[in-house]
């Protein structure tokens, strides 16, 4: 049965296809809102802790079970890839049926990957692995997509802070991860499963409450009710497309900016950060110290994204995706001049992710911004498959780079990514955006 949106006045709007629960009135919105944000900032933190957990020992479980270290960086590589082959199937259930089962399916795939990561250390076998690590990549995908989903009912002019307080939520689970990484092995040691196998088991765990807490807890869907909210003319099957949403992307200058953005500024950072250990290591820093760098990158990741979006919403999101190129290109000078000083590394490595934050929270807002409506949930399943596979690209090719070239040379290399980025970002100033 249709539902009757109700706001102020004597307009109302019908929305014809999956009704919402029940009427939202315009004065429900705000307390709907912090409600919604509230959902997603628990799961994200949720589905953070449960994709740190695993990751802190990925490589070491890959290395065990192929027997060569040879091998042990594709377990990354899997879970990156299964991050980017699952945005747009996951887009297009969103698509179609809202943010909630998208996310629920998301964080299920998740946890079956992350259960098949557990049987296939205990049989000693590496494509098994491999396959758990891509379907454990769904929970990552899931990460991405509840940025979007905060987006969904958000005021325009406050979309980046909204995108950006669930981004911060992910630092808590991106802290305690790698922390409960080591108890979670030992508590799997009687089982005959490998102990570096028990965090997939502990991710297993946590992905499942995800997914119960976003489907009992995620309703009304925010998809839903901000396209019932629209004007029935926007409300049309196919303009909600796939093939709309590549369709919207392309029609707009602003949208385009904002995909190269979060593509660029994925690319750089994941092909610099994978990296800085191996650098590090090069330079006799110990494994302390290379955790503490990277941990500093992960604050700087973080921590300050909801500074970011408060910038993009006061000065606009160009001049911040400006400052998102200028603090990578200071990343890059510093981390790729560093040679044995650890402190100018990790500085670097602090700029890096400061960098992305910018790019990730003032692109992902652009985006929403300039696509009409229905097409915003198929493009930004777009925007993930191409930020997720320009990063493993870029992560592939930044070990050849270290290896035939130098870690100096790996961030000129970045470097270069950012000067197209930044002139697109010229030319594309002052051009309109939709709302």
């Amino acid at each position: 049965m249709p539902v009757r949106l109700r706001r102020p006045g004597p307009v109302s709007v019908t929305a014809v296809e999956r009704p919402v629960a029940g009427p939202v009135d315009a004065e429900a919105l705000p307390a709907l809102r912090r409600r919604i944000s509230a959902v997603l900032v628990a799961s994200q933190i949720l589905g953070g802790l449960g994709v740190a957990t695993g990751i802190a020992l990925a490589v070491v479980l890959a290395q065990k079970v192929a027997g060569t270290e040879s091998l042990a960086g594709l377990a990354p590589t899997a879970t990156v890839t299964g991050t980017a082959v699952l945005s747009v199937p996951l887009a297009a259930l969103m698509t179609a049926r809202g943010r909630r089962p998208g996310l629920v399916l998301a964080y299920l795939i998740g946890a079956l990957g992350a259960g098949i990561v557990v049987v296939a250390a205990a049989m000693d076998n590496f494509p098994l692995l491999l396959l758990g690590m891509a379907g454990f990549g769904a929970a990552s995908s899931a990460n991405l997509q509840a940025r979007f989903a905060a987006a969904d009912l958000a005021e325009p002019q406050r979309r980046a802070r909204a995108i950006s307080n669930v981004v911060w939520a992910t630092t808590i689970g991106a802290v305690l991860g790698p922390n409960i990484a080591a108890p979670a092995g030992r508590s799997v040691s009687g089982l005959g499963i490998p102990e570096a196998a028990g965090p997939f088991l502990w991710a297993a765990g946590v992905f499942l409450i995800s997914a119960l807490l976003v489907a009992v807890l995620l309703r009304p869907d925010p998809l839903l009710t901000a396209r019932a909210l629209a004007p029935v003319e926007e409300q049309s099957p196919a303009a909600r497309s796939i093939r709309a949403g590549a369709a919207a992307v392309r029609a707009s200058p602003r949208a385009r900016l904002a995909l190269v953005t979060v593509a660029v500024s994925h690319t750089a950072m994941v092909s610099v950060m994978s990296m800085t250990p191996v650098d590090l290591g090069h330079h006799g820093a110990s494994i302390d110290l290379i955790g503490l760098v990277i941990s500093i990158h992960i604050a700087g990741m973080f921590a300050f994204s909801p500074v970011m979006g408060r910038l993009a919403d006061r000065f606009g999101r160009p001049a911040v995706i400006g400052l998102a190129v200028g603090l990578l290109a200071c990343a890059a000078l510093l981390a790729g001049t560093a040679g044995a000083s650890h402190t100018q590394t990790a500085a670097g490595l602090f700029l890096l992710g400061l960098g992305w934050s910018a790019g990730l929270v003032s692109g992902s807002a652009l985006l929403t911004d300039s696509v009409p409506q229905p097409a915003r949930a198929a493009a930004q399943g777009l925007s993930d498959l191409t930020m997720n596979t320009a990063a493993g690209l870029g992560g592939a090719a930044a070990g050849l780079v270290v290896a035939q070239a130098s870690y100096g040379w790996l961030n000129l290399v970045a470097a270069c990514l950012l000067l197209p980025l930044g002139a697109l970002a010229l030319f594309t100033r002052g051009r309109p955006a939709t709302s």
